[in-house]
Protein backbone atom coordinates (compact mmCIF):
# COMPACT_ATOMS: atom_id res chain seq x y z
CA UNK A 1 0.00 0.00 0.00
CA UNK A 2 1.40 3.37 -1.03
CA UNK A 3 1.07 5.97 1.72
CA UNK A 4 -1.04 8.92 0.62
CA UNK A 5 1.09 11.42 2.54
CA UNK A 6 3.89 10.93 0.02
CA UNK A 7 1.75 12.09 -2.91
CA UNK A 8 1.54 15.79 -2.08
CA UNK A 9 -1.05 17.93 -0.33
CA UNK A 10 -4.59 16.53 -0.26
CA UNK A 11 -7.13 19.19 -1.17
CA UNK A 12 -10.34 17.17 -1.45
CA UNK A 13 -11.76 13.72 -0.73
CA UNK A 14 -15.16 12.33 -1.63
CA UNK A 15 -17.07 9.15 -2.37
CA UNK A 16 -18.98 9.34 -5.64
CA UNK A 17 -22.36 7.69 -6.06
CA UNK A 18 -22.65 5.81 -9.35
CA UNK A 19 -25.26 3.55 -11.02
CA UNK A 20 -23.13 0.66 -9.72
CA UNK A 21 -22.95 1.79 -6.11
CA UNK A 22 -20.52 4.09 -4.30
CA UNK A 23 -16.94 4.36 -5.48
CA UNK A 24 -13.89 4.07 -3.31
CA UNK A 25 -12.91 7.49 -1.91
CA UNK A 26 -11.47 9.75 -4.60
CA UNK A 27 -8.74 12.07 -3.30
CA UNK A 28 -7.45 15.15 -5.06
CA UNK A 29 -3.80 16.03 -4.52
CA UNK A 30 -1.70 19.04 -5.34
CA UNK A 31 2.04 18.59 -5.86
CA UNK A 32 3.53 21.90 -6.94
CA UNK A 33 1.65 22.94 -10.06
CA UNK A 34 0.46 19.38 -10.70
CA UNK A 35 -3.07 18.36 -9.69
CA UNK A 36 -4.21 14.73 -9.84
CA UNK A 37 -6.66 12.24 -8.36
CA UNK A 38 -5.87 9.16 -6.30
CA UNK A 39 -8.11 6.15 -5.68
CA UNK A 40 -7.12 3.12 -3.60
CA UNK A 41 -9.01 0.11 -4.90
CA UNK A 42 -8.14 -2.17 -1.94
CA UNK A 43 -8.88 0.15 0.97
CA UNK A 44 -7.67 3.32 2.61
CA UNK A 45 -5.27 1.93 5.21
CA UNK A 46 -4.66 -1.73 4.35
CA UNK A 47 -5.92 -4.51 2.09
CA UNK A 48 -9.44 -4.38 3.51
CA UNK A 49 -10.91 -5.46 0.15
CA UNK A 50 -9.37 -8.16 -2.00
CA UNK A 51 -9.26 -7.79 -5.77
CA UNK A 52 -12.12 -10.25 -6.31
CA UNK A 53 -14.58 -7.92 -4.59
CA UNK A 54 -13.50 -4.48 -5.79
CA UNK A 55 -16.34 -2.54 -7.42
CA UNK A 56 -14.38 -1.84 -10.60
CA UNK A 57 -17.32 -0.38 -12.50
CA UNK A 58 -18.10 2.13 -9.74
CA UNK A 59 -14.46 3.21 -9.49
CA UNK A 60 -13.93 3.70 -13.23
CA UNK A 61 -17.30 5.44 -13.60
CA UNK A 62 -16.39 7.78 -10.74
CA UNK A 63 -13.07 8.72 -12.32
CA UNK A 64 -14.83 9.44 -15.62
CA UNK A 65 -17.35 11.57 -13.72
CA UNK A 66 -14.43 13.56 -12.31
CA UNK A 67 -13.19 14.32 -15.81
CA UNK A 68 -10.26 11.89 -15.80
CA UNK A 69 -8.82 11.09 -19.23
CA UNK A 70 -5.78 9.00 -18.24
CA UNK A 71 -5.27 6.42 -15.52
CA UNK A 72 -1.95 5.19 -14.17
CA UNK A 73 -2.42 1.98 -12.24
CA UNK A 74 0.08 0.10 -10.13
CA UNK A 75 0.15 -3.51 -9.07
CA UNK A 76 2.46 -5.95 -7.30
CA UNK A 77 2.24 -9.20 -9.29
CA UNK A 78 4.13 -12.44 -8.89
CA UNK A 79 6.78 -13.64 -11.30
CA UNK A 80 6.25 -16.46 -13.80
CA UNK A 81 9.11 -15.66 -16.19
CA UNK A 82 12.35 -16.03 -14.19
CA UNK A 83 14.10 -13.50 -16.41
CA UNK A 84 12.31 -11.07 -14.08
CA UNK A 85 13.39 -10.59 -10.44
CA UNK A 86 11.66 -9.42 -7.25
CA UNK A 87 11.87 -5.68 -6.78
CA UNK A 88 12.15 -4.89 -10.48
CA UNK A 89 9.59 -2.74 -12.28
CA UNK A 90 7.64 -3.78 -15.36
CA UNK A 91 5.43 -1.79 -17.73
CA UNK A 92 3.19 -4.60 -19.09
CA UNK A 93 2.13 -4.50 -22.73
CA UNK A 94 -0.49 -7.26 -22.80
CA UNK A 95 -2.92 -9.09 -20.55
CA UNK A 96 -4.62 -12.48 -20.26
CA UNK A 97 -7.93 -12.29 -18.41
CA UNK A 98 -8.54 -15.41 -16.30
CA UNK A 99 -11.14 -13.82 -14.02
CA UNK A 100 -14.50 -15.57 -13.80
CA UNK A 101 -17.09 -13.74 -11.72
CA UNK A 102 -16.35 -10.03 -12.09
CA UNK A 103 -18.68 -7.54 -13.75
CA UNK A 104 -16.55 -6.75 -16.77
CA UNK A 105 -18.55 -4.33 -18.95
CA UNK A 106 -20.67 -1.19 -18.76
CA UNK A 107 -22.70 -2.40 -21.73
CA UNK A 108 -24.80 -5.26 -20.36
CA UNK A 109 -27.78 -6.22 -22.52
CA UNK A 110 -26.86 -3.79 -25.31
CA UNK A 111 -25.41 -3.97 -28.79
CA UNK A 112 -22.37 -1.90 -27.82
CA UNK A 113 -18.97 -3.20 -26.79
CA UNK A 114 -17.00 -4.67 -29.70
CA UNK A 115 -13.72 -2.88 -29.00
CA UNK A 116 -10.42 -3.91 -30.52
CA UNK A 117 -7.73 -4.89 -27.98
CA UNK A 118 -4.58 -4.82 -30.11
CA UNK A 119 -3.15 -2.65 -27.32
CA UNK A 120 -5.09 -3.36 -24.11
CA UNK A 121 -2.93 -0.79 -22.28
CA UNK A 122 -2.68 2.70 -23.74
CA UNK A 123 0.54 2.95 -25.79
CA UNK A 124 1.02 6.63 -24.96
CA UNK A 125 0.73 6.13 -21.22
CA UNK A 126 2.91 3.01 -21.42
CA UNK A 127 5.64 4.88 -23.25
CA UNK A 128 5.50 7.67 -20.70
CA UNK A 129 5.73 5.24 -17.79
CA UNK A 130 8.65 3.43 -19.39
CA UNK A 131 10.43 6.74 -19.88
CA UNK A 132 9.78 7.67 -16.24
CA UNK A 133 11.15 4.35 -14.93
CA UNK A 134 14.06 4.34 -17.38
CA UNK A 135 15.24 7.81 -16.41
CA UNK A 136 14.89 6.93 -12.74
CA UNK A 137 17.61 4.32 -13.20
CA UNK A 138 15.62 1.61 -11.39
CA UNK A 139 15.83 -2.00 -12.65
CA UNK A 140 12.94 -2.49 -15.05
CA UNK A 141 11.46 -4.23 -18.10
CA UNK A 142 9.55 -2.34 -20.78
CA UNK A 143 7.27 -5.26 -21.68
CA UNK A 144 5.51 -8.16 -20.01
CA UNK A 145 2.35 -10.23 -20.30
CA UNK A 146 0.21 -10.02 -17.16
CA UNK A 147 -2.30 -12.77 -16.41
CA UNK A 148 -5.12 -11.68 -14.11
CA UNK A 149 -6.66 -14.40 -11.95
CA UNK A 150 -9.88 -14.37 -9.95
CA UNK A 151 -8.54 -14.80 -6.41
CA UNK A 152 -8.57 -14.24 -3.57
CA UNK A 153 -6.62 -17.49 -3.29
CA UNK A 154 -3.21 -17.72 -4.90
CA UNK A 155 -2.60 -19.94 -7.91
CA UNK A 156 -1.59 -23.60 -7.90
CA UNK A 157 1.70 -24.79 -9.43
CA UNK A 158 -0.23 -26.41 -12.29
CA UNK A 159 -2.06 -23.16 -13.04
CA UNK A 160 1.22 -21.25 -13.10
CA UNK A 161 2.65 -23.87 -15.45
CA UNK A 162 -0.36 -23.39 -17.74
CA UNK A 163 0.07 -19.62 -17.70
CA UNK A 164 3.77 -19.98 -18.52
CA UNK A 165 2.93 -22.21 -21.50
CA UNK A 166 0.48 -19.67 -22.92
CA UNK A 167 3.01 -16.85 -22.61
CA UNK A 168 2.38 -15.06 -19.31
CA UNK A 169 5.29 -13.37 -17.53
CA UNK A 170 3.48 -12.04 -14.46
CA UNK A 171 0.46 -13.07 -12.41
CA UNK A 172 -1.79 -10.81 -10.35
CA UNK A 173 -5.43 -10.08 -9.56
CA UNK A 174 -6.02 -6.39 -10.19
CA UNK A 175 -5.75 -5.19 -13.80
CA UNK A 176 -8.89 -6.87 -15.19
CA UNK A 177 -11.50 -5.67 -15.76
CA UNK A 178 -10.06 -2.22 -14.94
CA UNK A 179 -8.27 -1.72 -18.23
CA UNK A 180 -11.24 -2.93 -20.30
CA UNK A 181 -13.72 -0.75 -18.40
CA UNK A 182 -11.52 2.30 -18.88
CA UNK A 183 -11.37 1.66 -22.63
CA UNK A 184 -15.17 1.33 -22.75
CA UNK A 185 -15.40 4.91 -21.46
CA UNK A 186 -12.62 6.02 -23.83
CA UNK A 187 -10.11 6.62 -21.05
CA UNK A 188 -6.40 5.82 -21.32
CA UNK A 189 -5.13 3.20 -18.87
CA UNK A 190 -1.72 1.64 -18.31
CA UNK A 191 -0.05 0.00 -15.31
CA UNK A 192 3.41 0.01 -13.83
CA UNK A 193 4.18 -3.06 -11.72
CA UNK A 194 6.68 -3.82 -9.01
CA UNK A 195 7.48 -7.52 -8.75
CA UNK A 196 6.82 -8.98 -5.33
CA UNK A 197 7.66 -12.70 -5.41
CA UNK A 198 8.02 -15.81 -7.56
CA UNK A 199 4.71 -17.49 -8.35
CA UNK A 200 3.97 -20.93 -6.95
CA UNK A 201 6.12 -23.66 -8.46
CA UNK A 202 8.48 -21.21 -10.17
CA UNK A 203 11.15 -21.64 -7.50
CA UNK A 204 11.25 -23.91 -4.45
CA UNK A 205 10.35 -22.09 -1.25
CA UNK A 206 9.81 -23.45 2.25
CA UNK A 207 6.38 -22.80 3.76
CA UNK A 208 6.68 -20.26 6.60
CA UNK A 209 3.49 -19.89 8.58
CA UNK A 210 2.24 -16.36 9.14
CA UNK A 211 4.66 -14.61 6.78
CA UNK A 212 3.77 -12.73 3.60
CA UNK A 213 2.46 -15.36 1.19
CA UNK A 214 3.74 -17.90 3.77
CA UNK A 215 7.36 -17.70 2.74
CA UNK A 216 7.24 -16.93 -0.99
CA UNK A 217 9.69 -14.07 -0.33
CA UNK A 218 13.16 -14.38 1.18
CA UNK A 219 14.22 -11.72 3.67
CA UNK A 220 16.45 -10.16 1.00
CA UNK A 221 13.64 -10.11 -1.57
CA UNK A 222 11.29 -8.55 0.97
CA UNK A 223 13.80 -5.76 1.60
CA UNK A 224 14.28 -5.12 -2.12
CA UNK A 225 10.51 -5.01 -2.70
CA UNK A 226 10.01 -2.56 0.16
CA UNK A 227 12.62 -0.30 -1.42
CA UNK A 228 10.77 -0.50 -4.73
CA UNK A 229 7.51 0.58 -3.09
CA UNK A 230 9.29 3.63 -1.67
CA UNK A 231 10.38 4.56 -5.20
CA UNK A 232 6.85 4.74 -6.53
CA UNK A 233 6.21 8.42 -5.70
CA UNK A 234 9.21 9.44 -7.81
CA UNK A 235 8.04 7.27 -10.73
CA UNK A 236 4.48 8.57 -10.48
CA UNK A 237 5.62 12.18 -10.27
CA UNK A 238 7.77 11.76 -13.37
CA UNK A 239 5.00 9.97 -15.26
CA UNK A 240 2.33 12.51 -14.33
CA UNK A 241 4.58 15.42 -15.27
CA UNK A 242 5.34 13.90 -18.67
CA UNK A 243 1.67 13.14 -19.34
CA UNK A 244 0.63 16.63 -18.30
CA UNK A 245 2.70 18.02 -21.18
CA UNK A 246 1.53 15.41 -23.71
CA UNK A 247 -1.52 15.94 -25.91
CA UNK A 248 -3.71 12.86 -26.29
CA UNK A 249 -3.40 11.38 -29.77
CA UNK A 250 -4.00 7.67 -29.06
CA UNK A 251 -6.98 5.59 -30.20
CA UNK A 252 -8.35 5.17 -26.66
CA UNK A 253 -10.30 8.41 -26.96
CA UNK A 254 -12.25 7.14 -29.98
CA UNK A 255 -12.76 3.48 -28.99
CA UNK A 256 -16.53 3.78 -29.55
CA UNK A 257 -16.44 5.86 -32.72
CA UNK A 258 -18.13 3.21 -34.85
CA UNK A 259 -21.15 3.37 -32.53
CA UNK A 260 -21.29 7.16 -32.83
CA UNK A 261 -21.11 6.90 -36.58
CA UNK A 262 -24.03 4.44 -36.56
CA UNK A 263 -26.08 6.70 -34.27
CA UNK A 264 -26.18 4.09 -31.49
CA UNK A 265 -24.63 6.41 -28.90
CA UNK A 266 -24.54 10.16 -28.45
CA UNK A 267 -22.11 12.63 -26.96
CA UNK A 268 -23.18 12.12 -23.33
CA UNK A 269 -21.21 9.09 -22.13
CA UNK A 270 -23.62 8.56 -19.22
CA UNK A 271 -26.30 7.49 -21.70
CA UNK A 272 -24.08 4.68 -23.01
CA UNK A 273 -24.28 2.71 -19.77
CA UNK A 274 -26.40 -0.42 -19.56
CA UNK A 275 -28.32 -1.62 -16.48
CA UNK A 276 -26.33 -2.33 -13.33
Amino acid sequence: MLSQNCLGEETESRIIETPFGPSAPVHRFQAGELSFLFLSRHGETDYSLTASFVNYRANIYALKECGVERIISWSGPGIINTAFKPGEFVVPHDIIDETRRRESTFFKNSGVGFIRQSHPFCPEVRETLHEAVHHSGFPHHEEGVYVCTEGPRLESPAEIKKFRIIGADLVGMTLAPETFLARELEMCYAPVCYLTNYAEGTVDREFKSGQLFEGMQTDQEKSVVEQSVQRFPAILAAGLTLLNDLERSCHCQSALQRYRDKGMIGDDWRTWIGPA
